[in-house]
């Protein structure tokens, strides 16, 4: 297969750096953007290129793209996986901190967009890989400005595929179920932040018990790997599906919440154990 010029976003941990290996194992050539610069290490180490990216920052989006154009004359793939998490109930969570939210799980990426787009466009072919999450088809308690982003960035993902297609250019989402990474491992604390000592506490505190177990050295979520294998799929296939679900879960979560009433999938996932 011949080596793709991939921009991954997000690179310095979890499932961006897991797929900025992958992609190089591959043979792709990849740039990693991450803030944290330093903790790139590895993908330098083996072959990767790094830069120093804000996705909220548009001169630091406008400079990655020149880069890489200069540097190889063709974007061939993007991959927008940086993301931020935010949990407490919608009540608790302030809007500066919402609004700072889509900053970077939506607008970040969009611009990014905006600003490969022409280059594929002019070279007749590319691959968009945004990565939401089952978060961006399901809603749980105390999640909501995270649920709300993420499906703000699938419905913008769907318009933006049936736009580009034409073009030769494919977009695809990538739906993470229960990963471990060091964005989940933040949610038992955010939970407990941000509404365990008001009306919400008793569910803010179930629901960050039930998140230690699911990441914690015994729980059951996946290796960044697996997503980071489900991407070189995707980059594989003459014909990526729009939509691919990987990890712990995410299928059975996704299918539960397609075939279950609205109140019924309530009742599952707003369950809290009261012998506590």
């Amino acid at each position: 297969m011949k080596a793709k010029i991939c921009l991954v976003t997000g690179a310095s941990s979890g499932i961006g750096r897991a797929t900025a290996l992958e992609l190089l194992r591959a043979g792709h050539i990849v740039y990693g953007a991450a803030r944290r610069v330093e903790r790139m290490d590895a993908i330098r180490a083996a072959g990767g290129h790094t830069m120093a990216v804000d996705v909220t920052n548009e001169a630091d989006l406008e400079r990655a793209v020149s880069t890489v154009l200069h540097e190889q004359r063709r974007i061939d793939v993007l991959m927008n996986n940086a993301g931020i998490g935010l949990h407490g109930a919608v009540e608790d969570v302030p809007i500066r901190q919402a609004r700072d939210l889509f900053e970077v799980n939506l607008f970040g990426a969009a611009r990014l967009t905006q600003l490969v787009l022409p280059h594929m466009r002019e070279q007749g072919s590319g691959t968009i890989v945004n990565v939401s999450s089952i978060a961006g088809e399901i809603s749980l308690p105390l999640g909501g400005w995270y649920h709300a982003s993420k499906h703000a960035f699938e419905a913008y993902s769907d318009s933006l595929r049936q736009e580009v297609g034409p073009f030769g250019i494919d977009v695809v989402l990538i739906q993470p179920g229960i990963i471990r990474t060091e964005f989940e491992q933040e949610t038992p604390r955010e939970l407990r932040a941000l509404s365990g000592r008001g009306a919400y506490r008793n569910l803010a505190e179930a629901m960050a018990r039930r998140a230690e177990a699911s990441f914690g050295e015994r729980g059951k979520a996946s290796d960044p790997a697996v997503v980071a294998k489900a991407v070189r799929k995707v980059l594989e296939s003459a014909r990526p599906k729009p939509r691919y679900p990987v990890g712990y879960l995410a299928r059975t979560i996704l299918m539960l919440n397609r075939i279950l009433p609205d109140r019924a999938f309530d009742r599952m996932v707003t369950k809290v154990d009261r012998s506590r």
